[in-house]
C-alpha cells in the first residue's frame, strides 16, 4: 500500500533520529527524505514541530505493538496447540527477537534521545516494553505444562525477555552477537532455560 504523506514522514525522521541523532536532524532533512521540498514548510502541514513528529512515532510504534502482541498471541495459541512444548517456545522466542529487530530505530532514539522526554519515554515503556514482557508472562501461564509451575512469573518474564532483548541490543551495537552464539544456538539455550521451570515430572518427560 502507498503510504501516506504524513506515514512517510514519520517513517523517514525515526530513521533520520536512529541514524544522526534527534537534536542534529533538521526539519529540512526530514522534508528532504519524505519527499518534500527542503525548506518549504511541507512537515507542518501535518505536524506543528519536530518534536510532535517524534511524538507520534512513539505513539504510533505503542499502538502498532499493542495490536501485535495481541494478534501474535492469538495465532500462537492456534498454532501452537499441535506442537510440543519445545518447538513452541523456539516459537516465542523467535517472535520475540523479530519484533525487537523490527524496533530496532526506535530502540536507538529510546536510548540516545529520550531521555531528554520523559514523557515519551513513559509512552515506550507502557506502550511498548512493558507489553512485550507481560505477553512473555501471559503466554507462559496459558501453556498447561506450566501451570504447575510455582514461579515468579513477572520475574521470570523480565528475565527470558530481557535476554531477548539484550541478544538484539548486543548484536547491534557491538557488531556480533554476545558470546558469539549465532541465532539458533541462542534460540535453543533460551529453550533449554526455560524447560527448567516446567515442573520435575514434566522435565524428566521431556527428556
Amino acid at each position: 500500500m502507498t503510504r501516506s504523506t504524513r506515514e512517510r514522514i514519520i517513517d523517514e525522521a525515526l530513521r533520520l533520529f536512529a541514524e544522526r541523532g534527534y537534536s542534529a536532524t533538521s526539519v529540512a532533512e526530514i522534508e528532504a527524505a519524505s519527499g518534500l521540498s527542503p525548506g518549504a514548510g511541507g512537515l507542518y502541514r501535518h505536524f506543528k514541530s519536530k518534536y510532535e513528529v517524534l511524538a507520534a512515532a512513539m505513539n504510533e510504534h505503542a499502538s502498532r505493538t499493542r495490536a501485535q502482541i495481541a494478534e501474535t498471541l492469538a495465532e500462537m495459541n492456534a498454532v501452537d496447540a499441535s506442537l510440543d512444548i519445545e518447538n513452541r517456545l523456539a516459537h516465542l522466542c523467535r517472535a520475540g527477537l523479530a519484533k525487537v529487530r523490527e524496533e530496532s530505530e526506535l530502540t536507538r532514539v529510546f536510548f540516545r534521545d529520550l531521555s531528554q522526554f520523559p514523557e515519551l519515554v513513559a509512552t515506550v515503556r507502557e506502550g511498548l516494553l512493558q507489553p512485550m514482557f507481560d505477553a512473555i508472562t501471559t503466554w507462559f501461564r496459558a501453556q498447561p505444562e506450566y501451570a504447575e509451575a510455582d514461579v515468579d512469573w513477572a520475574a521470570i518474564g523480565a528475565v527470558l525477555g530481557g535476554a531477548v532483548v539484550h541478544y538484539r541490543l548486543f548484536q547491534e551495537t557491538v557488531g556480533e552477537p554476545p558470546g558469539r552464539a549465532e541465532r539458533d544456538r541462542f534460540v535453543a539455550a533460551w529453550v533449554q532455560l526455560a524447560l527448567g521451570l516446567l515442573p520435575r515430572p514434566a522435565v524428566q518427560a521431556v527428556g
